[in-house]
């Protein structure tokens, strides 16, 4: 089962605690990615378990009965093997979206997202990191195919190209809407303590 499986069981933020699943965490005790947060469906955590893959971390108090055996459902589970994490993040419309916090860049809303190349595709620009921001389709359509300058719109935040800790610490600001008691300690145990 690969790191980031979750192929018949697909979890989002809209997590269900009904479904019981499990945070994913890497060898290294940190969760393989906060948003989409690293979760499995309860079947293909035991499934891993079985496979000697994970190591439990943290149960539910639910179980699982077979004719032979009882086991709780895993609500933590951790690789045995090290995943080394990308050190660059994959160009995507959801990395941009995640990089710009889900807000169009040039009037904060957060309806009706698409992307706009600050410099326009029709007048050489490309479409990387350093050229492209989240955009509302108004904002989008406003600016069309203009500069910033003539269209006298400028981008809250100028485009750079993002670390996967950027997006990590990103991604911390959009919890699924529900998190599991034991997963706390594993979400935010690098976030700086309050004196």
């Amino acid at each position: 089962m690969a790191a980031d499986s979750s192929s018949r069981c697909v979890l989002n933020a809209h997590v269900s605690p009904n479904g019981w699943p499990a945070l994913v965490l890497n060898a290294d005790f940190r969760p393989l990615s906060y948003y989409p947060l690293s979760l499995w469906c309860w079947q293909d955590a035991i499934k891993a378990v079985f496979l000697e893959r994970v190591n439990i971390v943290a149960n539910y108090d639910r179980a699982v009965h077979s004719p032979s055996l009882e086991m709780k459902l895993p609500s933590v589970v951790s690789l045995k093997s090290f995943v080394k994490p990308s050190s660059h993040p994959a160009f995507t419309r959801f990395n941009v979206f995640l990089r710009d916090k889900f807000v169009c860049q040039y009037c904060g809303s957060r309806e009706d997202l698409t992307f706009d190349h600050i410099v326009p595709r029709s007048r050489g620009g490309h479409t990387t990191w350093t050229n492209v921001v989240a955009a509302c389709s108004n904002c989008n359509l406003r600016k069309g195919k203009m500069t910033p300058v003539e269209a006298g719109m400028w981008p809250a935040q100028m485009p750079l190209q993002p670390t996967v800790q950027y997006l990590h610490r990103n991604g911390r600001l959009f919890p699924p809407n529900y998190l599991h008691e034991s997963w706390l300690d594993y979400l935010y145990w690098d976030t700086e303590l309050e004196p």
